[in-house]
């Protein structure tokens, strides 16, 4: 299936976001909101490691910066998110993220107290499922208040793909 057939992602994260807001309210409720926190956190980062590594079996392994680059429409489909670009290169990739339609969906869902945990936290997840000698620094998210997001990939193409020593 092409990337033009996928379903854009902030779509796939408005239907799992109206499932988990049931699981986040009913863990909550029963449990409190630690727990119910911890468990949406732990489920979102186990999906995005899966999506992650079907990301990178579908360039046949062959990962790298351009090959994360040329997925990022999924996530900026129909504006979904509004970017600055600051560089972008075989090894880094950096831009912030001005407007933040996810943020938006969120609040608007009454998920906004655990919207850095349904997409933000995602973000450095996804790396170590795709590819381990991809990382992300980011200091400051829109969902939790700041002005932009600012997103800072590094790419390390002499690291070992594994992550082993």
């Amino acid at each position: 299936m092409s990337d033009q057939q996928t379903l854009a992602m902030l779509e796939k994260r408005r239907i799992e976001a109206g499932i988990l807001k049931h699981v986040y309210d009913t863990l909550k409720a029963s449990h409190g909101a630690e727990v119910a926190k911890r468990a949406i956190a732990d489920s979102v980062r186990a999906s995005a490691m899966e999506q992650a590594g079907q990301m990178a079996a579908a360039v046949g392994g062959k990962t790298s910066m351009q090959t994360f680059i040329d997925r990022q429409e999924l996530w900026t489909r129909g504006g979904a998110l509004e970017t600055e670009l600051k560089e972008k290169s075989e090894t880094r990739y950096r831009y912030n993220v001005t407007r933040c339609k996810y943020a938006e969906m969120y609040r608007e869902m009454g998920l906004g107290e655990i919207g850095h945990l349904l997409s933000c936290q995602r973000d450095g997840t996804f790396c170590e499922g795709y590819d381990k000698r991809l990382t992300l620094k980011r200091t400051q998210t829109i969902m939790q208040g700041a002005s932009h997001c600012d997103f800072d990939y590094t790419f390390d193409k002499d690291g070992d793909k594994d992550g082993k020593p």
